[in-house]
Parts: structure tokens; C-alpha cells; sequence
């Protein structure tokens, strides 16, 4: 049967019709014939505007049967964009352009107008939560606009083994925790208690779907992108701007197309393929940017390879990352229960992968048949080294070359395959006698993933080999390690399959060289006890006195059969939370309710005094410290005991020591901006290039804030922390002229004028007053928008929200 036009298209796809049909599959045969049809006759694809028809609604997750997945608005908001636009569309365009709050009249330019989205949904880990559900309070909103969850994985420290440390964790975060789960139910958010997992792979396996636009209190959370949905870390006010209805502004991002080649085998892994471009594009090379991967060696990567790949996106800067969906894709979404889902992307998914043409802003391309295992570090994600050539590096740095940790696990790499493939390499050396010469450390990413390799046997050979198993939850990658085998200020290097490599992030010994690999290099490399050990290469010698060489590891990339989900660990929000209560208690040391923070007074920012001159590299672990100070991540004035105390001072380059300009006097920099507050002195920052990469703690703006700090003053920023410190109301600029950074001392005064006349892309001036009288104008430029200029007015995002409800 033919179709001659849209009417006979719509009379075909009609409800009386499809009530009458044997199955739906005539009517997906019917629509795209129509398809064929239309494009026979030379109308470019992504001009088609295929009528909707009516379809079955598809729950976003089992948890929430209620909430839908809305592929028909992606599709009406595209037909609008296309045919605006013209062109071919890149997949990162397509999802994000899909999720438009009006396509219409949306300016679309990418790298420089801001847009106004609707994300689907809110992820938010516990130790960012507090601060977002505290916020949200302030709000006085009654309940979450989209669905949201929060997550129980930052505050559990690896010490003993997971049944232990999860005991003690739950002991002592009892608070927090309480806090977090009625918070959770009073404000319809869903609550994944401790135990449960990382945040980023429960998201996977239970949230993240093809074309999802999901915003996490995380920098990780593009981990997503793995299942081909935009997914993309944000501050905890960004979190609170979604879950009260608010569209949420994104600066229109540039995409980098990553082109595969080939196929991945042997050692290679999909780790690999990130450190490689990590090496390629450096930790500031995605800023502003979607990475956006693509071409034929897609499909020889697994749909968590995927994920891992999209996850360490975040150690170039990126916005986000993403795949394509394909048959990796609906392998793992039938695996998880979702078949429902790999179903109707399947009928989408014209609008899950970009458009034939499209033109991206930058082009890489990498074979994987070539790719060879890399390592990367220390000190930085960035610095890439061919795993055979990573040990005489070491030895001319004068690294140590012998590994005292292995650790294997993170958000990063924590999947049933990553755990396959790391067993595949203990179970050869058990077989002759070998067991880790290094401590080996395990992390699995899910209580799902934890009750499958115990139950398939990965879990006995990995603690066989010498592992110790830890909670599920994030551990030693973020600092939650209480380290006993070396004294802080040893020298030492360990090998993680983490993301982050930052000085101190694991251990919080500024002379731990943390080196990042996959969990398969990590393990070969732990039982070797050495860097300089090339797996591809080298021999091990057995107990029998003989010598071997490992084989490349091989593991199915999902179980045989279903996924043991373990504990239940997830609690349901109630439909009525009228009777639900949230306790803050006025004298607790974790969680402390917010007051707001002053509005802008209308005044130029005359004679700060500079808190600080910040040399190097300054991530969000300098500004705000993670490991032992999660503890107090709910209170906001405990907290801020942490600011900047591991930057570095230029005017003596040291740590934690600044120059107090009334006193004279040198001490911490939290005290020293206590001090000025006290005081009533307004002071500014200046910092170094990509000032505020890593994490997503918001933090790190908030604690500048409420200590009295007006400015931050740069050669750059990392996006996330760009925008945390606008949303709390401090100005995050730029020097026009990046060498003006050598005419300031930490002994000037700073006056900021022109505010009266702040505006989009007018640069403000900033007057450096030297001791010795003298006085020079140089030009500092911002990225505000007028919407955001409001929250600079205001004191702040919120500030400005409350504004707006009272109107």
C-alpha cells in the first residue's frame, strides 16, 4: 500500500486503526514507508516533520511510573530548530536544542548566546545535596517540579572493608543522612540510602535513557552520555533553578566531534580512549565545549565503556560527553530491565544520532586498532604516557617507580565488565602461585554490581589476588580513605583506575603520585608492584620459579544472567508529604539553615584588599578541600574553615600562609578573610589560568561569599565554577590583557568600577592602586547575561528567585 501524502499518513497512524491492528509494527512498517516516500522526492531529512501518532507512554524508570519519557516534544521542539536553522545537526544539538523552553524565538549560536532549557531531571550526591536541599528550603517551595533523586555515596571513608566502613559511615553521618532521607520526602525527592552505590551508576542503571536531558550535582554526571543522553554536572543553585520549574541557562555549547575508527582489543580498553584525548585536548581544551563521539568505531566500545569514556570527559573541561545510540545502547537497557525504553528509542532514533553533514567545531580522530594502553599523571588527568613508556618517564622524574596501592573502582570504572577483565588478570596470576605485590584495593559501583560479582565469583578471585572490597560508594577517589601504610610527606605512587589525580585528592599527601589507568592495567601493575612493568611485554615469574606473561584480559560486558540487585536500598517519596518533617538543629556542626547574602549596595567596589594571589593550577580541591571536610558540607560557616588553604601564594609560594594588610602579619586564609569581614573590608582573588577545574562543589563560590569575598580575577575559569560564583552573587572575571595578571602584587588594593553600567559584553574597568601611590586601569570582561547581572544585583540566584515569587 502506498502513501500519497500526510492526510493518508494520518489516517493510517489512527487510533481507530491502531486499536485494529495485529501489533504496532504495521504502524512503524506504515511510517517509515511514508518516510522513504518523502525523501524519494529530495526533501532533506532533517527537514521532515513526520505527524505525531498516538503512542504508548513509556516510564522514564521503574521508580517513577508516572513520569514519562516525552520523545514527541524532542521531536516537535527539533522540527521548529530545523527548519529555523537549516542544517544538519550535530547529536548534542539535537538533544539539547530538543529540550528548548521555546525553540522559537531561542537566539542559537554556539559558544556565545545563552539558552533557556527544560531538563528532564535532577540528580544530586549527599555531600552536595545538603547544601541544594537547604537551598531548595529557602526557596519555600512546597515540592520538586521534575523528578529527583539523591544519592549516599561521598560521606562513606574506606578504612576496614565495606560492612565496616558502611556500619561507621551510618554512625556517624547519622544526621546527615536523617537530614537528607525527610528532606528527601517532605520535598518529593527520591532517596538512595547509603550503601547503595555511586551516584553515576546507579543513573545508569536506572535513569539515564537515549535523548535524556539530566542535570547532577556532580562533575561526573556525564557519565550518562555513555547511554546517549546529555548529562551535564552543575552547582547545587543550578540543581535548585531545575527543581523549582525554572528554566535553566546553559551558555549555547561548541561540539567536538570525536571520530573512532577501528576497534578496540587486547589491552586496550575504552579508558584508554579518554586518556588518549585527555592527552590530546588538555584539562581546559572541552571548556564550553560537548564532546560528542561518533563514527564506526562506536560500536566495538560497550555501552558502559561508553560511560566511562563520557565520565573522565569532565578532566578536559567538557560541558558534557555522548554517544550515539545503538545496539550497545539497547543490549545494556534490556540487561537493566528497560526493554521498554530500547523499544520506543528504537522508533526515535532518528533524533539519537546527529544528522548525515553536520559540522562540528573541532575534529579529532583516533584509530583504536592503534590505540595502545596509556597511564596518565601524576598530578594532573592530562599528562598521557603509553603504558610501556611509563616507567623509564618515571625513572628520569625521578617518580617512584614502586606502586604502593592499586586501587580499581570509582564512578569511572566500576562496571560488570571492569570487574570482569581486572578478575581475567588476577585469575592468571593466581593460577601460578602470584598474588598482588602492591595493597589492591576494590570499589564496585552499585549494590547491583557488588551482589553480581560476589554471586559470579569476579569478588573471590579479586580478594584472592590480595583486594580488600570496599563500600559502594566513592572511597579513596575523593579523598575518603583513611591511608595508614605511609606517613604524610612520604613519597609515594600509587595507580588508581579514578578520574582525578589532583596533588593530595586521594590521600591528602601533597607527595602521593596518583597515576590513572583502567582497572586492567591497574591490577597487571599491582601485582607486578612496579611502573615499570608493560603488561603487553614483559614476563611475571611464578611461584614454581617459572616465567609467564599475562594474556590481554576477556569478560563478557554483561552477565549471563539477570543482574542480582542486591539490598533494597531505595526509598519511594510519599504521594502526601503533608505530615513530613525536616529538623535542622540550631546547634548542629554539620547542617546550618542559610541566611541570605547581601544585595549589591549600588556602589563601585572601591580599595579591596587582595585575600589572595593564587599561582598555578587552582581546582575546586584547593579552593574548597573534599576527604575529611565533607563532613561539613551542610554547614555552610564549619566549611569555610577550608577556603583556599591548598592554593598556592605567590608572594612567598606557600600554601595556607597569606599576608594579613592590616596586621601584616602572615596566617590561614580563612582566617585572614575572617579577619577582613570582621572588619567590614571587601577583598578579591586573583588566579591563574582555568581557575576552579574539577568538581562541581559549589562550595567553593559559597565559601568566598560568605567570608566577604566581591571578586574573583583570572586568566580563565573552568565553566561549572564560572557559574556557581555568579549564581551566589560574586564576579567572576577575566583579564582582557591575560599579562595585566603580572602588573597586580598581593600588597595592591583594587577598585572595580563602571557597575552602575554593567552590562552583556561591556568589559568593567579594575584600578590597581600600588603602596607607593602609584595607580594603573587596566580591563577586565565577563560572561554575564542580563539574567544574570539580576543575580549580581540581587546577592545572589536565589536571592533573585524570591524576588520574583513575591512579585
Amino acid at each position: 500500500m502506498l502513501i500519497k501524502d500526510v492526510k493518508s499518513y494520518e489516517s493510517m497512524t489512527s487510533p481507530a486503526l491502531m486499536a485494529k491492528a495485529p501489533s504496532a509494527d504495521a504502524v512503524v512498517v506504515a511510517k517509515h514507508q511514508f518516510y522513504l516516500q518523502v525523501l524519494s522526492k529530495g526533501v532533506r531529512r532533517y527537514h521532515v516533520a513526520p505527524v505525531l501518532c498516538q503512542r504508548a507512554k513509556v516510564a522514564m524508570s521503574h521508580f517513577e511510573p508516572n513520569e514519562y519519557i516525552n520523545y514527541e516534544m524532542l521531536e516537535k521542539n527539533l522540527n521548529i530548530v530545523h527548519k529555523r536553522l537549516d542544517r544538519p545537526l550535530t547529536l548534542s544539538e539535537k538533544i539539547v536544542y530538543g529540550h528548548l523552553d521555546d525553540p522559537v524565538k531561542q537566539d542559537i549560536e554556539r559558544g556565545k548566546t545563552y539558552l533557556r532549557l527544560r531538563p528532564d531531571r535532577v540528580a544530586m550526591q549527599d555531600a552536595t545535596a545538603q547544601m541544594a536541599m537547604l537551598q531548595f528550603i529557602s526557596s519555600g517551595l512546597p515540592r520538586v517540579a521534575v523528578p529527583s533523586t539523591i544519592h549516599c555515596d561521598h560521606l562513606i571513608e574506606a578504612q576496614l572493608g565495606s560492612e565496616k566502613d558502611l556500619r561507621r559511615a551510618k554512625d556517624i553521618n547519622q544526621e546527615v543522612y536523617n537530614f537528607l532521607a525527610t528532606a528527601g520526602a517532605k520535598y518529593g525527592v527520591g532517596f538512595w540510602k547509603p550503601g547503595s552505590g555511586i551516584i553515576h551508576q546507579i543513573i545508569l542503571e536506572n535513569y539515564a535513557y537515549p535523548g535524556v536531558l539530566l542535570i547532577g550535582t556532580d562533575s561526573h554526571t556525564p557519565n550518562g552520555g555513555g547511554l546517549g543522553g546529555i548529562c551535564i554536572g552543575v552547582g547545587g543553585a543550578d540543581a535548585v533553578d531545575v527543581m523549582a520549574g525554572i528554566p535553566w541557562e546553559l551558555k549555547c555549547p561548541k561540539v567536538i566531534g570525536i571520530k573512532l575508527t577501528g576497534k578496540l582489543s587486547g589491552w586496550s580498553s575504552p579508558k584508554d580512549v579518554i586518556l588518549k584525548v585527555a592527552g590530546i585536548l588538555t584539562v581546559k581544551g572541552g571548556t564550553g565545549a560537548i564532546i560528542e563521539y561518533h563514527g564506526p568505531g562506536v560500536d566495538s566500545i560497550s555501552c558502559t565503556g561508553m560511560a566511562t569514556i563520557c565520565n573522565m570527559g569532565a578532566e578536559i573541561g567538557a560541558t558534557t560527553s555522548l554517544f550515539p545510540y545503538n545496539h550497545r545502547m539497547k543490549k545494556y537497557l534490556n540487561k537493566t530491565g528497560r526493554a521498554e525504553i530500547a523499544a520506543l528509542a528504537d522508533e526515535f532514533k532518528a533524533h539519537l544520532v546527529p544528522d548525515a553533514g553536520c559540522e562540528y567545531d573541532q575534529l579529532v580522530e583516533i584509530n583504536l586498532s592503534e590505540l595502545k594502553p596509556h597511564i596518565n599523571g601524576p598530578f594532573t588527568p592530562d599528562l598521557a604516557h603509553p603504558v610501556a613508556d611509563v616507567g623509564t618517564v618515571a625513572e628520569k622524574e625521578g617518580w617512584p617507580v614502586d606502586i604502593r596501592v592499586g586501587l580499581i573502582g570509582s564512578c569511572t570504572n566500576s562496571s560488570y565488565e571492569d570487574m570482569g577483565r581486572a578478575a581475567a588478570v588476577a585469575k592468571q596470576a593466581l593460577a601460578h602461585g602470584l598474588k598482588c605485590k602492591s595493597q589492591f584495593t576494590v570499589t564496585p559501583g552499585s549494590e547491583q554490581i557488588r551482589a553480581t560479582i560476589e554471586r559470579d565469583g569476579y569478588a573471590g578471585i579479586l580478594r584472592d589476588v590480595g583486594g580488600l572490597v570496599l563500600a559502594n560508594a566513592c572511597g579513596p577517589c575523593i579523598g575518603q580513605w583513611d591511608r595508614k601504610d605511609i606517613k604524610k610527606g612520604e613519597k609515594n605512587t600509587i595507580v588508581t583506575s579514578y578520574n582525578r589525580n589532583f596533588t593530595g585528592r586521594n590521600d591528602a599527601n601533597p607527595e602521593t603520585h596518583a597515576f590513572v589507568t583502567s582497572p586492567e592495567i591497574v591490577t597487571a601493575l599491582a601485582i607486578a608492584g612496579t611502573l615499570k612493568f608493560n603488561p603487553e611485554t614483559d614476563s611475571l615469574t611464578g611461584a614454581d620459579g617459572k616465567t609467564f606473561k599475562l594474556a590481554a584480559p576477556d569478560a563478557d560486558e554483561l552477565p549471563t544472567l539477570e543482574f542480582d540487585p542486591g539490598q533494597d536500598t531505595y526509598q519511594h517519596p510519599p504521594k502526601d508529604s503533608s505530615g513530613q518533617h525536616v529538623d535542622v538543629s540550631l546547634t548542629s556542626q554539620r547542617l546550618q539553615l542559610l541566611e541570605p547574602f547581601d544585595k549589591w549596595d549600588g556602589k563601585d567596589l572601591e580599595d579591596m584588599l587582595i585575600l589572595i594571589k593564587v599561582k598555578g593550577k587552582c581546582t575546586t580541591d584547593h579552593i574548597s578541600a573534599a576527604g575529611p571536610w565533607l563532613k561539613f558540607r551542610g554547614h555552610l560557616d564549619n566549611i569555610s574553615n577550608n577556603l583556599l588553604i591548598g592554593a598556592i601564594n605567590t608572594e612567598n609560594g606557600k600554601a595556607n600562609s597569606v599576608r594579613n594588610a592590616l596586621t601584616q602579619e602572615f596566617g590561614p586564609v580563612p582566617d585572614t578573610a575572617r579577619y577582613y569581614k570582621k572588619n567590614g573590608i571587601k577583598w578579591v582573588v586573583v588566579g591563574d589560568e582555568n581557575y576552579g577545574e574539577g568538581s562541581s562543589r559549589e562550595h567553593a563560590a559559597l565559601e568566598p561569599r560568605h567570608l566577604g569575598g566581591r571578586a574573583i580575577i583570572t586568566k580563565s575559569f573552568a565553566r561549572i565554577h564560572e557559574t556557581n560564583l555568579k549564581k551566589q552573587g560574586l564576579l567572576p572575571l577575566t583579564f582582557a590583557d591575560p599579562a595585566d595578571y603580572n602588573k597586580i602584587h598581593p600588597v595592591d588594593k583594587l577598585s572595580i568600577v563602571g557597575l552602575a553600567d554593567f552590562a552583556p559584553g561591556k568589559p568593567l574597568k579594575c584600578i590597581i592602586k600600588h603602596p607607593n601611590g602609584n595607580q594603573e586601569t587596566i580591563l577586565l570582561n565577563h560572561t554575564f547575561n542580563e539574567t544574570q547581572i539580576e543575580w549580581f544585583h540581587a546577592g545572589s540566584a536565589l536571592n533573585r528567585m524570591k524576588e520574583m515569587q513575591q512579585h
